[in-house]
């Protein structure tokens, strides 16, 4: 399914979910206009045309006492497509990298971190992501306040 295929109750079912995630099918049918059977039809063809990848649970990392968010700029030595794939490969065996980004320019990836404390997010710098064999440079942000949080695509 391409954008130019969905029409604005498609449009709205992906705005109201990506709000609220959990609510009913007929609430959701409510809020967009539509009765409760084609609505239910549209999210099943959204998800399986992969629109919808998925639903969970946004947690607040501060009451888990997960209170330092960081995000490292990592630039490899070299940028084969071997060592790139082997990079972004390791990046999912880090529990504390929690989205992770190849990105163009002076990085090479842009990891989104989030640890208990700076002395846990040190750790793993200096004993994990310099110590990988492919990495060359690091350069770290401790973020202060998170200012603005939205779904990750604008409707």
């Amino acid at each position: 399914m391409l954008r130019a295929e969905l029409d604005a109750i498609d449009i709205k079912i992906l705005r109201e979910l990506q709000g609220d995630g959990r609510m009913t099918n007929v609430e959701l049918a409510d809020r967009v206009g539509i009765s409760a059977p084609p609505c239910l039809r549209r999210v099943r063809k959204l998800e399986d045309a992969g629109i919808i990848e998925g639903y969970h649970a946004m947690l607040n990392s501060p009451k888990l006492g997960l209170d330092l968010v960081a995000f490292c700029m990592v630039g490899l030595k070299h940028q084969s497509e071997a060592n790139l794939k082997a990079f972004a490969a390791a990046t999912a065996q880090w529990q504390l990298v929690r989205q992770a980004w190849m990105v163009s320019g002076d990085s090479d990836f842009l990891l989104h971190c989030v640890a208990e404390n700076l002395t846990s997010f040190q750790d793993f710098v200096i004993e994990v992501l310099t110590a990988n064999e492919h990495v060359d440079t690091v350069r770290t942000m401790l973020t202060i306040r998170q200012v603005k949080k939205l779904g990750l695509v604008e409707l």
